[in-house]
């Protein structure tokens, strides 16, 4: 009987981080599934047969039971990483699950302690790309980094994450499944920044993408939250996690929503809450039907365009 090994995760810096760490821990030629930040009903993709081993990393529980239980019930054995949202566990001697949901923590992080620190650096990096500064430099202890190694971190889970973000795969500068090939030969991200030129074109991209967005106007500004309109375009939705991100950190009191505009007129959304206070962005977004993500940022995959008032108002509601 054929035994498959299937490695499911998120496209973007955490999930990219969580699965190379473990890789590097225990190499295996697996069948990479995966996609665009915002596609994490990914575990319907795989047809498991019993033997089969999946491993899940940094895609929502809740958005994926369904499937985790016919991969279970075919008898396949599941490893379930994440910290985002996971409602209901099943319970099967076939699942483990390191599943940890707090503000301060990803899935890269929760990975490193499974490993015990073996590959702290991409931990940090993991960290850093979810908009986790604190955690990413408290994890990062241990290392003994000086200031300018910490920021090529910072710079490239910002990098890894910008990547992640896209209508579809075509908007990105690399597909991640691919992205996460290039990123395994290297033990070190250092290493990693210095030999492999996917970095020099991320960082063009990157820049290019984030002048555009800086010079959009906030629509709606208040004490406790914000809202911009993106157009329908490319370097908008590649950007718009990612200059959420920022805008955060430089009023970490507000809650922000950017709204991306998709054709045909419904909107993708990205939340993040104030960092002074990180709660309240899943629950806002799970008020709507393709909304999710965890405490601190969460978005809707497809606001209808009918809807975008009630939004509005609910995002008031509950941060202002």
């Amino acid at each position: 009987m054929t035994m498959t090994q299937y490695d499911v995760f998120n496209g973007d810096a955490d999930g990219l981080c969580a699965l190379h760490q473990l890789r590097l821990a225990e190499p295996a030629d697996s069948v990479l599934i995966t996609g665009v930040k915002r596609d994490i009903s990914l575990l319907q993709r795989v047809s498991a047969s019993a033997g089969d081993t999946i491993t899940v990393l940094d895609i929502s529980l809740d958005k994926n039971r369904d499937a985790l239980v016919d991969a279970l019930d075919a008898g396949a054995s599941v490893r379930y990483v994440d910290h985002h949202f996971a409602g209901d566990i099943p319970e099967s001697p076939s699942l483990t699950t390191h599943i940890d949901t707090a503000a301060e923590t990803c899935t890269g992080l929760i990975v490193d302690d499974v490993l015990e620190g073996r590959f702290r650096a991409w931990a940090v990096t993991a960290a850093f790309g979810d908009n986790l500064q604190d955690a990413a430099r408290t994890a990062a202890e241990p290392l003994a980094l000086d200031e300018a190694s910490l920021k090529q971190l910072e710079r490239l889970g910002t990098l890894l994450n910008y990547n992640g973000y896209g209508a579809t795969v075509d908007d990105l500068h690399f597909a991640p499944d691919d992205l996460s090939r290039r990123l395994r030969p290297f033990d070190s991200p250092f290493d990693f920044m210095q030999q492999d030129d996917a970095w020099k074109t991320l960082e063009a991209g990157f820049e290019d993408d984030m002048s555009r967005a800086r010079s959009t106007p906030v629509e709606i500004e208040s004490a406790g939250s914000a809202c911009l309109h993106f157009p329908d375009a490319a370097w908008a939705r590649r950007v718009g996690g990612v200059y959420a991100n920022e805008l955060a950190r430089a009023h970490p009191a507000r809650a922000h929503a950017l709204l991306t505009e998709l054709p045909g007129g419904d909107f993708l959304v990205s939340v993040r809450a104030p960092l002074n206070n990180r709660t309240g962005a899943d629950e806002l977004c799970r008020e709507f039907e393709t909304g999710g993500g965890r405490q601190a940022a969460a978005g809707i995959n497809r606001l209808p365009g009918a809807d975008v008032g009630r939004f509005k108002a609910a995002l008031q509601a509950r941060f202002d």
